[in-house]
């Protein structure tokens, strides 16, 4: 029998719902963040893009300072900080500084890609060089900043050190497997935007792995979306928003996070329907019941440690009701 009692995490990019601007966006990420502790969600991670007027995550480490101000107990973290945009010490001393505050409830998750596209990304870097390839040697420099006093070199972080805030690797390839399993670190597959490569991934991490200090076994997660509601019918209704919001990004138009339509049909064309799908295609959408039959069957097949859920849903109502579905389906009621 599958296990589908597994911890529960979400991931939120933070965007703009039609008809509201950047503040009503972070409010509605803190409205969810209070939400999702509530309900008992494990972690809760903040996603960073840049350049994007409809997504308000660029100043990650503010919003996940600002989430932990306004939350008392779930895990907030970063899905991800992305390293190519950042040197590791201000990470580590930025993260070092929240996991002062806010002891043992930080998370930081890594990524390799800018975030956004290469003209912006230019803008981002710290050097001309192409700090994509530097990835591992970042990894690297950041367990060392936040471990301990003794493996410290003349440069440190401060705060930082001792902080040992975890790390996770993300990745949406399969480049960033390779690297989670040789340090011995969990790993975050982003199946909601990027399915393609997931079971390979799944798989190079799980059979190359080697344990470390910081995990004994390979710990899995993968982030993918979510569509909950009380009927089947009603959960096809709301999913046209999320349709809407990939078709922007195949398009790439700027639209705001809109609400839902009776049909996409006469929206997209049957080859972005084809390219907004293939996106999505790891997906729960349903009631209850069906999403539980969606959860045991991918289970089943993959056997993962957590599931990271997205909900692009535009009534936050709903929205949340979504998460708690997948919350209740979790905790088998």
């Amino acid at each position: 029998m599958a296990n589908i009692h597994i911890p529960v995490s979400v991931l939120n990019l933070v965007p703009i719902r039609q008809g509201q601007g950047a503040k009503e966006a972070i409010e509605a990420m803190v409205d969810l963040a209070q939400a999702t502790e509530d309900m008992g969600y494990t972690r809760y991670w903040i996603a960073e893009h840049h350049n994007s007027e409809t997504l308000v995550s660029s100043a990650t480490s503010i919003l996940i300072k600002h989430a932990l101000e306004n939350t008392a107990k779930i895990r907030i973290g970063s899905g991800g900080i992305m390293l190519p945009n950042h040197s590791p010490l201000v990470v580590a001393e930025q993260f070092g500084t929240m996991a002062t505050i806010y002891p043992n409830r930080l998370d930081l998750g890594l990524g390799r890609a800018p975030g956004t596209d290469m003209l912006t990304a230019s803008a981002l870097r710290r050097s001309k060089n192409d700090s994509v390839f530097t990835f591992p040697e970042d990894v690297n420099a950041l367990l060392t900043y936040l471990g301990p006093e003794e493996r410290q070199g003349y440069v440190k972080a401060f705060p930082g050190i001792n902080t040992n805030i975890p790390i996770y690797i993300l990745g949406s390839s399969t480049d960033s497997a390779y690297l989670a399993a040789k340090l011995g670190l969990p790993y975050v597959f982003a199946s909601h935007f990027a399915p393609r490569y997931m079971e390979e991934a799944i798989s190079i991490y799980r059979s190359r792995f080697e344990p470390s200090e910081y995990l004994s076994e390979p710990y899995m997660i993968v982030c993918l979306n979510v569509i909950g509601a009380e009927t089947d019918v009603e959960a096809q209704f709301e999913l046209t928003t999320m349709q809407q919001f990939f078709l922007n990004i195949v398009r790439g138009t700027k639209n705001p996070l809109s609400p839902p339509v009776e049909s996409m049909d006469g929206i997209w064309t049957p080859a972005e329907k084809e390219m907004a799908s293939g996106m999505t295609s790891v997906s729960f959408v349903g009631s209850k019941n069906t999403i539980r039959e969606q959860l045991t069957a991918f289970q089943e097949k993959y056997d993962i440690n957590e599931i990271m859920a997205v909900s692009y849903i535009f009534d936050p109502d709903k929205q949340k009701r979504s998460y708690e579905i997948l919350k209740e389906v979790v905790d088998g009621k």
